[in-house]
């Protein structure tokens, strides 16, 4: 299913986060790959206020609720912590040093991405900027997605939101998941990266 961004964000931006939510809710098994940003379940407030402001710049929200839409994503990051439920995040090395929104709001998300590391739920993966990928021709770098469960793929872009919930689909980005996971860097590795990109100048 194809939505387009206007409709999406007809109703605001906090109506659109809060939307989303019961997928998130009903999935027990996460997975989200993102080669140029951080996830929404683990951005901090000061990230998704920038994320969201530049939605409703680009997107022309005429709502002005980026501060309640920041809230709906904040609350929703609660399942990190309950039972019962696995998170699996790849970030290309990039996506740690791309100075999208200010280089202290930057800062303060690759110190909260050291917390999230040691969460019992949660696996976070770095494809490393030198990572081998020449014999996996499955693991170049592709779009933002989410799996969740393996019920449904959600991917962005820029004008909008597929949704695929066709089975050859989904093994199609399982697959791709899984080679970007295996050239992945992750625990004191994965931590020395976010180190080395809150250390570059």
């Amino acid at each position: 299913m194809w939505t387009d961004s206007r409709r999406i964000n007809r109703a605001g931006l906090r109506a659109a986060q809060k939307g989303v939510r019961p997928i998130f809710d009903r999935a027990t098994s996460v997975r989200t790959y993102q080669p140029r940003m951080i996830p929404g379940l683990l951005q901090t407030a000061d990230y998704a206020t920038a994320v969201l402001t530049a939605v409703q710049q680009r997107h022309n929200v005429q709502a002005d609720d980026v501060a309640a839409a920041v809230q709906e994503r904040l609350a929703r990051q609660a399942i990190l912590r309950q039972p019962g439920r696995t998170f699996a995040f790849l970030l290309e090395e990039a996506a740690l040093r791309y100075q999208l929104y200010g280089r202290e709001i930057l800062q303060a998300q690759l110190a909260h991405l050291e917390d999230v590391t040691r969460l019992p739920s949660v696996s976070l993966g770095i494809v490393p900027l030198g990572a081998p990928r020449a014999h996996s021709p499955h693991a170049a770098p592709v779009e933002g997605f989410t799996m969740f469960d393996d019920e449904m793929v959600s991917v962005e872009l820029v004008s909008g939101h597929l949704q695929l919930t066709q089975k050859w689909e989904i093994a199609l980005y399982v697959e791709r998941f899984a080679a970007l996971a295996n050239i992945a860097v992750y625990g004191a590795q994965a931590r020395r990266l976010i180190a080395a990109a809150k250390g570059a100048d």
